[in-house]
């Protein structure tokens, strides 16, 4: 038979054990999602080492496919619970230029409302509108390639949502520069035509929202290009 003194011996033994255990391991009893918030911390806390923003995307690059089932998770769930391991995935996917993999968690933030980590000081529907019309104009402006599908998602997304005027400009201005830039590609000059008062009608939407957006130049080329290329596309819709 245990003694008094044994039994309490026993209990100081096996809490002091339990004690050291827990010390070692602080996350042995966490659920799922502290889990992955401590995973966040210990990845923000190595990418304030980094100094050179390249490096740092390079970083998160490397550091997203460890998120990939949890996102995939939320995404599956549905269930539109406030997320800060979500939401700043979604950022660090735009941060290294992954615009494709974004869409979807951009697609479910703002469908059910969740509001961006404090750092990021935007709501989820400004910075994603901001950041895929940079993209955007950054592409056009170079010649490359601009993913105008998920341009014209964007947008539709963020119809309606509250946002800086200039924000909204720049997306105009992004809608309107990738519309110039599909222009050469078109077969006909009507088709050509209806392209360019697109752009138009975009970049004045632009102007009209932030005088300073940069756009007053590209206005008065195209409506030039509209007026010279008149007579040829009025031909061709008659023959047609």
């Amino acid at each position: 038979m245990t003694s008094p003194a044994r039994k309490h011996f026993l209990r100081a033994t096996a809490a002091s054990v339990a004690a050291a255990s827990a010390a070692a391991n602080p996350l042995r009893h966490a659920t799922g999602h502290e889990l992955m918030l401590a995973q966040l911390a210990e990845h923000k806390r190595a990418l304030k080492q980094i100094q050179s923003i390249e490096r740092k995307a390079d970083a998160k690059r490397k550091m997203l496919p460890e998120y990939s089932d949890w996102v995939q998770g939320t995404l599956d769930a549905d269930t539109g619970v406030q997320d800060e391991v979500f939401m700043t995935i979604m950022v660090w996917h735009i941060d290294v230029g992954d615009f494709a993999g974004a869409l979807p968690l951009a697609r479910y933030g703002i469908r059910h409302g969740l509001v961006m980590p404090d750092q990021y000081q935007r709501t989820t529907a400004c910075l994603i509108a901001e950041e895929y019309a940079a993209m955007a104009i950054k592409a056009a402006e170079a010649g490359q390639p601009v993913d105008a599908e998920a341009l014209a998602e964007v947008t539709q997304l963020v119809e309606g949502q509250d946002m800086p005027d200039e924000v909204r400009a720049k997306l105009h201005k992004a809608l309107g520069y990738v519309a110039l830039a599909q222009v050469d590609g078109l077969q006909s000059a009507a088709q050509q035509q209806s392209c360019r008062r697109f752009a138009l009608d975009q970049l004045q939407r632009a102007l009209q929202l932030h005088d300073k957006v940069g756009v007053k130049k590209d206005i008065e080329r195209l409506e030039r290009d509209i007026k010279n290329a008149g007579p040829a596309a009025s031909q061709e819709e008659g023959s047609g």
